[in-house]
C-alpha cells in the first residue's frame, strides 16, 4: 500500500506540476483580456447574486447556485492549504494567491456562460449541465465529455465526499475526543437527510449555512487581526516585498525564494477557488436565469470569496502570527497561529473547519451526481446518493491517503478538457457577453431580444 501512495503522489505531483499551473493561469489571462477585463463588473455581479427572485428556467435561484458552488468551494484549501502555501512559499505566497483569485473571476465566469448556454433537460424535467454538456454540444466531442464526467465522478468520492469526512472526525476526535464511529455516525444521517432530497435540499440547506460559515470566520480573523494590529502594516508589507524577492531565512524557517512563492500561491489559489477545473458549473447550470451571462456574474463572485475575501483573510492571519518562522507545515502552522489567541482563535478554526468541510461534503455530492447521470442516465441518480452516504460512514472511521492522492490526480485532469472547451468557445463567450453586458441587455432574456431586434 505505502508504494501505491508513493506512486500516485508522485504521478499527483506532474499532474499538478508547471504545465497545468501555467495553462491554468495562462487561461485566466487570457479571458481576462478577451473579456476586456470581466472583474470591472464584480459590484454588479454581488448586487445580482442576493436577489432570490425567480427569473427563467432551473431549479434552483441563483442564490442559490452560488452558496453551494461556494459549499463545495470552500473547504479546508482555504484554511490549511493556505498554510501549506504560506510555509513552502513563504508569506508571498498570499500575494500570489490573491492575484489567481483575481484573475481566476473571468474562467469562473467564462465556465458558467457556456454550461448555462448548452445545458439541457432530463426526462424528470430538471436542469442537466457542465463542462461535459458544453464538450459535447459546444466542441461536438462527446468523447471528451465522457472522459470529464468519469473524472468528475471519482473526484467527487474522493476529494469531496471520503478524505472531507475523514478529516471532520480527525479534527472532532483531536478536539473533543470524540470517536471516528460516533461523529461518523452523525455526519452520515445529516448528509443523507440534505442530499437524498436532491439539488433544492442541497440548494435550501447552502444558503443559510455558506453565509452563516463565512461571515463568522471572516469576522473571527478580523478579530484577530485586530487584537494584533500593531504588526498590520509590516505584515502587508512583507507579502508583498517576499512575492517578488522571496524571503530569507528566519527562525525555523528555511526560506523561500521568489519561484516559491509563485509556484505555491498560485497552486493553492487554484486549487482552493476551483476556478477552471470544471466543478462550479454544474450546478451554475441548474439555476434559474433568464440568460447566461446573468448566471455566470453571479458565478463568478465564487472566486472573489473565496480566494480574494476568505484565502486573503486567513493568509493575514497566518503571516502575521509570526508562526510560519518557526518551520512549522499545514495543519501545525494553522493550529499554531489561530491558537495564539486563547479561546476565540481555537474556536474560530474549529468552527470554521467543521462547517468549511461539511459543506464541501453537500457541494461535490451534486456534482458526482451529475457526472453519474451524465454517464449512466437519470436512473443512476438515486442509488449515486445512497452510495454517497454510504462513503461518507467509510471515509470518517478508515483512513485512505491512497483515495486522497488518487482523487487529487482526477481533480487535476479534470481541467484539461475543461480549459480547452473555453480557450475553443472563447468567441462564443464573448458574443454572448456582447449580447447581454455590453449592450445592456442584462435583464433581457434571449426571446425578448429578439421581439425588439428590427427586421431586416
Amino acid at each position: 500500500m505505502q508504494e501505491i501512495e508513493r506512486v500516485l503522489n508522485a504521478i499527483s505531483n506532474v499532474v499538478w506540476g508547471p504545465p497545468l499551473l501555467i495553462l491554468l493561469f495562462g487561461t485566466h489571462l487570457y479571458l481576462t483580456i478577451r473579456l476586456k477585463f470581466i472583474q470591472r463588473f464584480i459590484g454588479k455581479a454581488i448586487k445580482i447574486s442576493f436577489q432570490r427572485r425567480r427569473e427563467g428556467k432551473g431549479d434552483i435561484s441563483q442564490f442559490g447556485a452560488l452558496t453551494t458552488a461556494l459549499a463545495a468551494t470552500i473547504g479546508t484549501g482555504n484554511i490549511v492549504g493556505v498554510a501549506t502555501a504560506v510555509a513552502a512559499g513563504g508569506p508571498g505566497a498570499v500575494l500570489w494567491m490573491w492575484l489567481t483569485g483575481v484573475f481566476g473571476i473571468s474562467t469562473k465566469y467564462a465556465e458558467a456562460v457556456l454550461s448555462v448556454k448548452y445545458r439541457n433537460t432530463n426526462k424528470d424535467g430538471q436542469m442537466a449541465g457542465g463542462p461535459m454538456y458544453v464538450l459535447e454540444r459546444g466542441l461536438k466531442a462527446r468523447w471528451l465529455g465522457l472522459i470529464f464526467a468519469a473524472l468528475t465522478a471519482i473526484a467527487a468520492f474522493g476529494i469531496g465526499c471520503m478524505v472531507q469526512a475523514n478529516s471532520i472526525s480527525i479534527l472532532v476526535k483531536d478536539t473533543f475526543h470524540v470517536s471516528p464511529w460516533i461523529s461518523g455516525i452523525i455526519m452520515t444521517v445529516l448528509t443523507g437527510v440534505v442530499i437524498l432530497g436532491g439539488i433544492k435540499s442541497i440548494s435550501s440547506v447552502c444558503e443559510k449555512l455558506v453565509p452563516f460559515m463565512a461571515i463568522f470566520y471572516i469576522l473571527g480573523c478580523l478579530a484577530l487581526l485586530i487584537i494584533n494590529y500593531s504588526s498590520i502594516p509590516h505584515t502587508v508589507g512583507l507579502i508583498f516585498s517576499s512575492a517578488f524577492s522571496g524571503q530569507a531565512a528566519v527562525g525555523g524557517f528555511l526560506g523561500a525564494g521568489m519561484r516559491e512563492a509563485i509556484r505555491y500561491g498560485i497552486a493553492r489559489g487554484l486549487f482552493s477557488n476551483e476556478s477552471g477545473l470544471g466543478s462550479a458549473p454544474i450546478v451554475a447550470a441548474a439555476a434559474q436565469t433568464k440568460n447566461p451571462v446573468r448566471q455566470a456574474l453571479v458565478s463568478s463572485t465564487g472566486t472573489f470569496w473565496d480566494t480574494v475575501v476568505v484565502c486573503a483573510m486567513t493568509g493575514l492571519v497566518l503571516v502575521n502570527s509570526g508562526e510560519w518562522t518557526k518551520g512549522l507545515q499545514g495543519a501545525s502552522l494553522t493550529k499554531a497561529a489561530f491558537g495564539d489567541i486563547p479561546v476565540m482563535g481555537a474556536v474560530v478554526l474549529t468552527v470554521g473547519l467543521l462547517t468549511f468541510v461539511f459543506s464541501t461534503l453537500l457541494g461535490w455530492s451534486y456534482y458526482g451526481e451529475k457526472a453519474a447521470e451524465y454517464l449512466l442516465g437519470t436512473r443512476v441518480i438515486k442509488p449515486y446518493r445512497w452510495l454517497w452516504v454510504i462513503a461518507v460512514m467509510v471515509g470518517s472511521v478508515a483512513s485512505l491517503p491512497a483515495v486522497w492522492a488518487f482523487a487529487d490526480i482526477a481533480n487535476g485532469l479534470m481541467a484539461i478538457p475543461n480549459l480547452l472547451s473555453l480557450i475553443v468557445l472563447g468567441g462564443v463567450t464573448v458574443k454572448e457577453t456582447r449580447e447581454y453586458l455590453w449592450s445592456d441587455n442584462l435583464d433581457k432574456s434571449a426571446e425578448e431580444i429578439s421581439l425588439h431586434t428590427p427586421g431586416p
